[in-house]
């Protein structure tokens, strides 16, 4: 059986061990391909078009969907806008991914999105009170921690990208598999916002 490949962007220095967890629990029930690599050795003196293009095509080339976790810090930090851009990107090889975000228990989150057909009954059984969300600044508040491309893109709901807590998704795996699988079905439909110009610094 063929598992969409995966790349895990987040914050090398707070975040490691969520992304070894998620690694670990992978290991044990096979779900998706770790196709995660560092590009913490880019150079941040290449243009904007250098950047995408050797992230795109040199470490995101093999994969179909871009996790996102985001702890206190990830919306700082250059290096995952860079991947978030690359992803979103729909280059002439390598195509464009879906994106998934998963909050951390670090940023006490309650809020979730979902935006794939089936997720709502398959992921928030539980929840029949849903409200279509459209201004930014109820974005912001709801999701302080989001890095601002991901809210640029939660802004345009054909960019498919659902936002799920860590403790929803790792406490069921099922959930986890649905969602990586609708994000990597879903991501040649994905009109993703890529106006904003990349982050050059950390903040």
């Amino acid at each position: 059986m063929h598992l969409p490949n995966v790349f895990i962007s987040y914050h090398h220095h707070n975040d490691q061990w969520f992304k070894e967890a998620l690694v670990a629990m992978n290991q044990r029930t096979p779900i998706f391909t770790d196709g995660s690599v560092s590009t913490n050795d880019i150079p941040d003196y290449l243009s904007d078009e250098a950047i995408r293009e050797r992230i795109r095509d040199d470490y995101l080339r093999d994969t179909t969907v871009t996790i996102v976790l985001v702890g206190t810090e990830t919306k700082r930090r250059k290096h995952v806008d860079w991947e978030i851009y690359s992803s979103m990107y729909d280059g002439h090889i390598n195509k464009k991914s879906g994106i998934l975000v998963i909050n951390l228990p670090t940023i006490n989150c309650d809020f979730f999105t979902a935006q794939h057909e089936g997720e709502k009954s398959t992921i928030y059984p539980e929840n029949s009170d849903w409200m279509n969300i459209d201004n930014r600044a109820e974005y912001e508040r709801r999701y302080p921690y989001m890095p601002e491309r991901i809210i640029d893109n939660l802004m345009k709901p054909s960019a498919k990208i659902s936002v799920v807590d860590w403790n929803r998704v790792t406490s069921d795996l099922g959930k986890l598999r649905f969602l990586i699988n609708a994000t990597h079905n879903d991501r040649a439909s994905c009109a993703f916002d890529l106006s904003r110009p990349m982050r050059r610094a950390n903040s």
